[in-house]
């Protein structure tokens, strides 16, 4: 039964996602035409293996081309490779990749450039968010110029998806071992759009790429990324038709606008989520009775309604729910305000005690949530003092380095990828700093089996772990919500929020012209 599932994986992802879209079984999308689409804040960040928030995930999407890349089901399918293939112990990946494909510089592309790229990815002098969730590999082979073998260092089922990363997008050889640096002011992909104008804080322009690898794509002729820190003037720029789509929308402007003629509002259920983070090294929240003590104010339906304005559902202070393959359910957490006073005093902190939780101003969600555990926490005798900045501020002065304040993550694409992205002690982001061995044992062992009821079993275990200690607490999940005008055709939202497939949107017939 166990190879035979693992045949069946190999299959369906050498084989079956190697097959066209079924969009191109319906008719060709027309060509031309300029998108605007806006994003709330910058994209200040355009080098594509240092991404770190959504607009820049945009950016470079646009910009550049993975080996694989995430559908609207958040399966995969072939991007810069072709198929794929692996030995029986899952620890050797064989990419067959596209021939026939150019930079933007007019360079070919080969298999030179996927080994130089991920090299550069796992190099610590780079620093890339990619490099602890691109999987274990150990080493990557170049055996011909279409073919790359990625030599891991275990087992590890989910490789074809974990190419597909956000900060896995291929670059240049030349660039990769030479002037890296270079692509934080430019972009050489392969990408469906070139790159004309950056002004990160207000404006971001990109042209077809007219010798993209598909023929037939991109469509639009332009797209022109625009930045909106207003979320109200974002909003009316939807109404009045400036800009064509809103690619994230806060549930009180989504309620503002749904129903609005000429617009779609859109939603779909995601594993977004905002936690609270504590700096498990660091005291008080490096007793685990402390941080349980906070997780046990915490009104988890009300919470649903008053951060997400009931866009969203219940969390268990895991970053997994339904949205995942391999998800179980754990025991729900409920408030109990005694057993939380009685952890507090066991902690030693008899009379509560009193922090500062720190929260970014974007998404303002982040705020949201701050508000609603300080108000939730008073009555177990918890002083929490919120402090709000910029995000840019938030970014440079705490994010990874406090040790009390909120986050906001996207879907990641498999179990692995959010615990790798977050909580295991080699983390990419490690930001808890919680290392626990225990759970970086269970999350190893899953990543090195197809045998989908052993790795259910296993990331349960991870989960109740994880709850037990509460290295953040997780209240709820957002649905992804955006918004576009009807005369834009084939964009949806993406449970993964950080992917947007632009290069398969169109205009129709009653689109405004634009120079």
């Amino acid at each position: 039964m166990l190879e035979m599932k693992r045949r069946f994986f190999l299959a369906g992802t050498a084989a079956i996602l190697a097959a066209p879209s079924m969009s191109f079984a319906q008719s060709a999308p027309a060509k031309g035409g300029t998108l605007k689409i806006s994003v709330d804040q910058a994209a200040s960040v355009i080098h594509p293996l240092l991404t770190r928030v959504n607009p820049e995930y945009m950016i470079t999407e646009l910009l550049y081309s993975n080996l694989t890349r995430l559908k609207v089901d958040m399966s995969i399918e072939p991007d810069l490779a072709e198929s794929w293939t692996a030995n029986d112990a899952l620890t050797e990946w064989t990419f067959k990749l596209r021939t026939g494909v150019t930079f933007h510089d007019g360079s070919a592309f080969t298999a030179n450039d996927v080994v130089a790229t991920f090299k550069a990815i796992l190099d610590p002098a780079t620093a890339s968010p990619g490099r602890n969730n691109v999987g274990p590999i150990a080493d990557i082979v170049a055996v011909d110029d279409a073919t790359v073998l990625f030599k891991l260092s275990t087992a590890y089922a989910d490789l074809p998806v974990s190419v597909a990363y956000t900060n896995a997008r291929i670059i240049p050889a030349s660039i990769a071992t030479g002037d890296l640096k270079s692509l934080s002011t430019k972009a050489v992909g392969t990408g469906p759009f070139k790159l004309v104008s950056y002004e990160p804080d207000r404006l971001i322009v990109v042209e077809r790429n007219e010798k993209y690898y598909d023929p037939a794509r991109p469509y639009l002729d332009r797209v022109e990324v625009q930045v909106f820190p207003d979320i109200s003037a974002e909003g009316s720029a939807l109404i009045s038709g400036n800009i064509d789509i809103i690619s994230t929308i806060q549930p009180t402007e989504f309620l503002r606008i749904d129903g609005t003629d000429g617009i779609d509002a859109l939603r779909t259920p995601s594993g977004q989520f905002c936690n609270i983070n504590f700096g498990c090294d660091t005291a008080p929240f490096n007793d685990a009775r402390v941080r349980k003590a906070i997780a046990l104010t915490v009104d988890r339906e009300a919470m649903v309604g008053f951060v997400t304005e009931g866009f969203g559902t219940t969390g268990n202070d895991t970053p997994l729910n339904p949205s995942y393959q391999f998800f179980k359910s754990v025991k729900q957490r409920e408030a109990n305000i005694e057993e939380a006073k009685k952890l507090l005093a066991e902690a030693g902190f008899p009379n509560g005690l009193e922090a500062t939780l720190i929260a970014s101003d974007r998404p303002a969600v982040r705020t949201q949530l701050a508000v609603a555990l300080r108000e939730m926490a008073k009555e177990a005798g918890i002083t929490i003092n919120v402090q709000t900045m910029p995000h840019a501020t938030y970014l440079e002065q705490v994010w990874k380095k406090g040790s009390f304040y909120v986050g906001f993550y996207n879907m990641q694409p498999t179990p692995d990828g959010i615990f790798k992205l977050l909580y295991t002690s080699d983390a990419a982001w490690n930001e808890t700093r919680w290392n626990n061995k225990d759970f970086d044992a269970l999350v190893a062992e899953a990543r090195g089996t197809t045998d989908e009821e052993k790795r259910t079993e296993l990331y349960t275990k991870a989960q109740e772990i994880m709850n037990e200690e509460v290295p953040s607490i997780i209240p709820s999940f957002f649905d992804v919500l955006a918004a576009k005008r009807s005369w834009v055709q084939n964009f949806e939202a993406h449970p993964r929020a950080s992917v947007f497939r632009l290069d398969y949107v169109s205009l129709s017939s009653d689109a405004p012209k634009r120079g």
